[in-house]
């Protein structure tokens, strides 16, 4: 059989009886970590003029956008996942893949959530086809790691195929409309790198993602037809993003799962190959009681890291999420890493501004760098002749590490209120997702996202 096909046999055979308690509970918590995050983007031009533009085409009422404060319209299916998706992308908030920094969350929750809305969907079906959607992007996303970001691709191009797997799923489609879902998927979606670091196509990237891969489930659904072999054939997926073959993509299905191994929830803003930078540096200042005066060189140390890269003094939201040194300097500058990081105030702060000209790259370690998961070392070096180091493997809200509740459900109430959402709805939304599973139809939940 073709990879497609292959796959998709088992993401369409898989029940939720058949998923470990613990992708259960990831899932749960990337839905309450989407929300949040896309009300913090709420009130981003950007998601604005999405919003705008999916009010204005209009079309069948199916599913509800998020935090709609308007006339509270429906939408299509691929439409509403289209605006909720730049709303979640749009504050540099969301999930990230850790083996190839794909957001693979915020589509894939704004496509589940839409498609349940429309087929009355129960909580433990949701919960699964994001487990199952999370998991065919890793697998095909690994297999193009890192060749597709070496070319300048950006990471929109895995994303769409969680999203095209849970919309699938959700619709019930068989082995053979899954596999067309995820042929379609292949041939759909583009994205390039430097207009993602550099601009707001960073969350139009992740609408497509999301519109995208829904309309490949929904034409898959209707019998539309493409090249099922796309994946593995000669120019297809996987040679042209990843000069690769694929192989590995459908070999022990099952035996591990991308939501647990690979799967991060951003604790704080911005990029998630910097999290580790800030919380590194945080701690060394912290041990060492820095204060910025007597900083004299702030050093970072990473596996495959030689230069510095992004823009070094941000002047912006979309600068910060891309600037290692501005974390870095941050981290130094108030022994911590936070939500607040990515407000203006902060990003123009003169103080973090001053260290950002003290930052250096060292030489990447040698030892054990493999354990390294976006991780950093990181050596702050004062006027007097001091050292204060520290290792951070991998970031918080890695679920290699472990993902607790609390961390989420303080996201949850930071971020939540962005988006004039009442207390008691604050409250009672975080509740359901805990009890997700519960669920009955999803408008238990969507329905109290609306202001």
């Amino acid at each position: 059989m073709t990879v497609a096909r292959t796959l998709a046999a088992f993401l369409t055979q898989v029940s939720y009886a058949d998923l470990p308690p613990q992708t259960i509970e990831h899932a749960a918590m990337l839905i309450a970590s989407t929300v949040a995050s896309a009300a913090c983007g709420s009130g981003i031009d950007s998601a604005a003029m999405i919003r705008d533009l999916a009010r204005e085409r209009g079309g069948t009422p199916q599913a509800s956008i998020w935090f709609d404060s308007g006339s509270q319209m429906k939408l299509p299916v691929a439409d509403a996942a289209w605006v909720n998706a730049v709303m979640s992308d749009a504050a540099a908030s969301d999930d990230s893949d850790l083996r190839n920094i794909v957001h693979a969350g915020t589509p894939l929750v704004a496509t589940s959530l839409a498609t349940a809305e429309r087929t009355g969907a129960s909580g433990q079906d949701v919960l699964a086809a994001i487990v199952l959607g999370y998991e065919a992007a890793g697998r095909i996303g690994e297999a193009v790691t890192p060749g597709f970001r070496a070319q300048g691709f950006h990471g929109c191009l895995i994303a769409i195929f969680a999203g095209a797997a849970a919309t699938a799923r959700l619709l019930g489609l068989d082995a053979a409309h899954m596999a067309q879902a995820i042929a379609l998927s292949a041939t759909s979606i583009g994205g390039l790198m430097a207009a993602a670091n550099t601009s707001v196509a960073r969350e139009y990237h992740a609408e497509l993602a999301a519109m995208l891969g829904g309309q490949a489930a929904l034409a898959a659904q209707r019998g539309f037809m493409a090249e099922e072999g796309i994946l593995e054939t000669e120019q297809g997926f996987f040679a042209v993003y990843g000069n690769a073959d694929g192989a590995n993509v459908t070999r022990d299905l099952g035996a591990s799962w991308d939501i647990i191994t690979d799967m991060a929830v951003k604790l704080v803003p911005g990029g998630h190959p910097h999290h580790a930078l800030a919380e590194a540096a945080a701690n060394a200042a912290r041990a060492g009681r820095i204060v910025p005066d007597e900083v004299e060189t702030i050093t970072l140390s990473r596996p495959g890291v030689k230069t510095l890269a992004g823009p070094l003094h941000p002047a912006n939201l979309i600068d910060m999420a891309h600037s290692p040194a501005y974390f870095l300097a941050a981290g130094v500058a108030d022994h911590d890493f936070s939500w607040v990081h990515a407000s203006e105030s902060k990003i123009t702060d003169p103080v973090i501004h001053q260290l950002i000209d003290k930052v250096r790259v060292g030489e990447p370690p040698t030892e054990q760098a493999e354990q390294y998961k976006q991780g950093a070392t990181v050596t702050i070096r004062t006027t007097d002749g001091r050292t204060f180091s520290n290792t951070v493997l991998a970031p918080k809200g890695a679920g290699i590490l472990g993902i607790d509740w609390a961390d989420i459900d303080a996201k949850y109430r930071t971020l939540m209120p962005l988006a004039h959402m009442r207390d008691e709805q604050i409250e009672a939304s975080l509740q359901i997702i805990h009890d997700f599973r519960h669920v009955t139809h999803v408008s238990a939940l969507v329905d109290l996202l609306r202001v």
